[in-house]
């Protein structure tokens, strides 16, 4: 296994920051310079962490480098804070985590790694805040990826919301979405944005507009798994039917997402290639 911890000043953090990449190995059959001067470009698997997480979660809760040095993909860890995968103008002298990962860190990524920049060879995967990232850069730019993959996170429909009605997403004490809301520039245009995913799938779902989707969540999780079933019976009703993993007995925990991210890249056809010293 490879891997590069890649530490930069951010033009859209404002600020240091680094990413981890997952390179694939070296295999045995092959001589060094057969390999690293073969000029192959490899798929790649944006892997977002969740919250209270950075870079180095993934790696050091799962097995993912052992997943990816089986299937020869290379995997990109961004660090995000709490970010929420969005653009905060307003947080001190900015922090646009979504621009940076659209603007600057796939350019990194296509520039100076043998990563493909095909749609087909890139998906897009992430747990809890890390699954509405993947769902929020999925949903609004389709056409960068081949499939993504939701841990532990789906869609809310939040039209019945207004300034007035006592649902605790609006509640003061609920920061997060609070923040959230105010950083739109206030509930309807929060409801336009592309913060808006219920709103999103629902319109580009059934017309086929988005890449493949895989949404996992276990049984016992009792943040996601009620929400998880009504965004389901809606969009069979209208029609959109993405693929659902539901695990019986797990919470909101990585043990789950270990053996989630596993049955995703299963998912996404990225086949073991019998190389991996792992």
């Amino acid at each position: 296994m490879a891997l590069s911890q890649f530490f930069f000043e951010s033009r859209y953090l404002r600020g240091n920051t680094y990413v981890d990449v997952i390179l694939p190995d070296l295999p045995e059959r092959l001589d060094t310079e057969e390999f690293y001067r073969s000029g192959a470009k490899y798929p790649v698997l944006w892997l977002l962490h969740g919250t209270h997480g950075d870079a180095s979660d993934w790696q050091r809760r799962t097995c993912i480098e052992h997943y990816a040095c089986e299937r020869n993909v290379i995997v990109v860890m961004p660090t995000a804070q709490n970010s929420n995968y969005s653009n905060w103008e307003n947080y001190a002298i900015g922090y646009n985590m979504y621009d940076f990962i659209l603007k600057e860190l796939m350019p990194i990524i296509y520039g100076w790694f043998p990563a493909s920049d095909k749609p087909e060879d890139n998906y897009i995967a992430g747990l809890s805040m890390g699954g509405r990232g993947t769902m929020k850069f999925a949903f609004n730019h389709p056409e960068l990826f081949h499939k993504a993959a939701i841990l532990s996170a789906c869609p809310v429909d939040y039209s019945t919301l207004s300034p007035d009605n006592p649902n605790p997403v609006l509640n003061t004490n609920n920061y997060r979405m609070k923040n959230i809301v105010d950083n739109a520039g206030g509930l309807e245009k929060f409801l336009d944005s592309y913060e808006n995913l219920w709103k999103i799938c629902e319109e580009k779902g059934p017309k086929g507009e988005l890449p493949d989707l895989f949404f996992a969540v276990g049984t016992e999780d009792t943040l996601i798994y009620e929400n998880m079933k009504v965004f389901k019976a809606h969009m069979d009703e209208i029609g959109f039917h993405p693929v659902y993993y539901v695990e019986p007995g797990y919470r909101h925990e990585w043990r789950f997402w270990n053996l989630a991210i596993e049955k995703a890249l299963d998912w996404f056809g990225l086949e073991k290639t019998g190389d991996s010293k792992f």
